[in-house]
């Protein structure tokens, strides 16, 4: 192995919205991996990528790049639907792979690749960012040295943008089946942010609507039907006793962001942010510990993983999540959300989906 992470990327098209937000620039500035190999769904669009970003390789399929012995790990970035097929390749390859979240497009698909990750005893990395934003990772050290005291309740809103009209290439997501929606993508990110930071929860109710059952397509000037759901609301009660609250939503104007507040019995914390909490903007976090009135706190250096002068906004949390990936690879010791991790999330959200479909609050399992 060499002395970076020599790594394949799966999705690596130049004009992909989030990877271009994101994994590019953060691969581009990180110390300890090597963007080596790309691969798309053409050889067109691999040869430009691999010009674009100084790759020494190009493949228009997968599981040639996974099988490459010029590569240690994989990243698969690539619409939900589609994850199952080059992850499981890269993993049957012998190769470390790190792939977006949802995990799978199912729960099974998700149980089924960590256990092949399992049999095979290579590192894995789920696109959780929230578990390595350096105010969350704050936030649960505060928790846990009992800032606030006892949590008694906690809440958390997102309300992200979620356009009512848009192209037919962007109307996919709207089949609630392809497993690429609010309830998996936004709520699952937003709620294991909470779990990661104050804890588990052991009973659940949750009410998950579609309050836009259609979507304009501006280009075919057509009405689709929507079951995706838009509206994600969750109550229940942590292991430790506290209460808990979450609603996650897509609004078609002037989504107010993110919001997490967490009440002890000896103080509060707040983090706010505005968009939400596992992209990489630098969340806001203020405390009240014996006072009504929350103060700025501020964030200590030992939770960044990248250098100083890293790329914020998108990349940043990326950047953290493929630093902790190439420790994870070089030491053997993970501190990342691993496939574990990830299955753990899709069985909660379909605890979820059951308590709205059968009208009952559940015990969490």
């Amino acid at each position: 192995m060499t002395n970076k992470i020599r790594l394949g990327f799966v999705g690596a098209n130049v004009h992909s919205t989030w990877a271009s937000q994101s994994h590019f620039p953060a691969l581009m500035a990180s110390p300890d991996i090597e963007l080596t190999a790309v691969c798309t769904t053409r050889p067109e669009s691999a040869e430009e990528a691999r010009q674009a970003f100084g790759a020494k390789f190009a493949f228009h399929d997968f599981r040639a790049m996974a099988t490459s012995p010029e590569i240690d790990a994989v990243a698969v970035v690539v619409r939900v639907p589609s994850h199952y097929e080059p992850t499981k390749a890269a993993i049957e390859a012998g190769k470390h792979v790190l792939t977006e979240w949802p995990l799978g497009r199912t729960t099974a698909e998700a149980e089924e690749l960590a256990a092949l990750a399992q049999a095979h005893g290579v590192q894995t990395a789920v696109g959780l960012q929230s578990r390595v934003s350096p105010a969350l990772l704050f936030i649960k050290e505060q928790i846990e040295a009992g800032y606030v005291g006892e949590v008694l309740s906690c809440h958390v809103t997102t309300m992200r943008d979620g356009a009512l009209e848009r192209p037919s290439s962007r109307t996919w997501q709207r089949d609630a089946s392809l497993g690429a929606n609010p309830l998996t993508i936004a709520t699952g990110h937003v709620i294991d942010a909470l779990r990661f930071v104050v804890g588990d929860f052991t009973r659940v109710a949750g009410m998950v609507t579609t309050q836009a059952p259609q979507w304009y397509e501006t280009d075919t000037q057509q009405w689709v039907e929507v079951t995706s759901p838009d509206n994600i609301r969750v109550s229940g009660q942590l292991e430790s006793g506290a209460s808990a609250s979450v609603h996650v939503a897509a609004v078609p104007w002037a989504g107010s962001g993110f919001r997490m507040e967490i009440y002890g019995r000896e103080g509060t914390i707040v983090a706010t942010g505005s968009v939400s909490s596992q992209r990489g903007e630098m969340l806001r976090v203020q405390g009240a510990r014996g006072s009504h009135e929350l103060r700025d706190l501020d964030l200590p250096e030992h939770f960044i993983y990248v250098p100083a002068d890293f790329p914020r906004g998108d990349p940043f949390n990326i950047g953290q999540l493929y630093a902790l990936f190439a420790e994870a690879i070089r030491t053997g010791q993970s501190r990342l959300p691993t496939f574990d991790t990830a299955v753990d999330l899709h069985r909660f959200i379909d605890t979820i989906k059951q308590s709205s479909d059968t009208g009952q609050a559940l015990p969490v399992t």
